[in-house]
């Protein structure tokens, strides 16, 4: 058992996992459709079966709210891998750079089991990864597949530069269809922060892309409503996430 569901009673503090909706959640308890969500250690299967993929992208954009302005919830870890260890329930997958600066779990304030996370530099995408997205969700239940770049991106710079470094040189050939594919006006050089960042932006939006052509499992998914596949870039600078379609 994940959660603990009072028979009619609605939970406005301390509520734990993914779902701070605040409300926006819709899951009928008794106390109205759109009731705050329950107490929960961690996320289970009816709450995260009970949200749309627009709602869980809305609960990751209010947790990095939180994120910004330093009220973080307070949450007990220990329990969520207690509950969890016996099986988990994430709402999303993450697809993120391997920058130590922007750990997703950390920046949209989200707990154990929330979300599934794969980290590579450049976020690029590659077989295994995408076998592991449709595990997510075509096996797992996630209903959003969510690209994240960041800002000053080393990979991004690398490609740039054309920096050659035993088996980070293939990596850094994926990244390179997103320089040449960037429309800028201004130095076209990895000294350059707007370019590197409008670099980043558009490596994004072709690893979505690259997903929806290269995986047959998750597009039948997404043109079907059942996931959503998104991106989004971080700022080291603000905490920021900036979600785009």
């Amino acid at each position: 058992m994940n959660a603990v569901i009072p028979s009619c009673r609605c939970v406005s503090h301390d509520r734990r996992g993914l779902l701070r909706l605040g409300g926006a959640a819709a899951v009928t308890l008794g106390c109205g459709l759109f009731a705050p969500i329950v107490h929960a250690v961690a996320l289970s299967k009816a709450q995260r079966d009970s949200m749309s993929p627009e709602q869980i992208l809305q609960a990751m954009k209010k947790g990095n709210d939180r994120f910004r302005k330093g009220r973080r919830e307070t949450r007990d870890f220990l329990a969520q891998q207690r509950v969890t260890a016996k099986g988990q329930y994430p709402a999303a997958i993450l697809l993120s750079c391997i920058d130590s600066r922007a750990p997703a779990e950390t920046i949209m304030d989200l707990g154990i089991g929330d979300i599934f996370n794969a980290r590579v530099a450049g976020n690029i995408t590659n077989d295994d990864i995408l076998g592991s997205m449709e595990f997510a969700c075509k096996v797992a239940g996630a209903k959003v597949v969510l690209v994240m770049g960041h800002t000053a991106c080393g990979a991004i710079k690398g490609a740039i530069d054309n920096a050659e470094l035993g088996n980070l040189t293939g990596l850094l050939a994926k990244i390179k269809p997103a320089v040449k594919a960037t429309d800028y006006d201004g130095p076209r050089t990895a000294a350059n922060d707007a370019y590197v960042d409008a670099v980043a932006r558009t490596n994004v939006a072709l690893t979505m892309a690259d997903i929806r052509s290269r995986s047959g499992v998750l597009r039948e998914m997404e043109g079907a409503g059942a996931i959503k596949i998104a991106g989004s870039m971080y700022d080291l600078q603000t905490g920021a996430v900036d979600f785009f379609p």
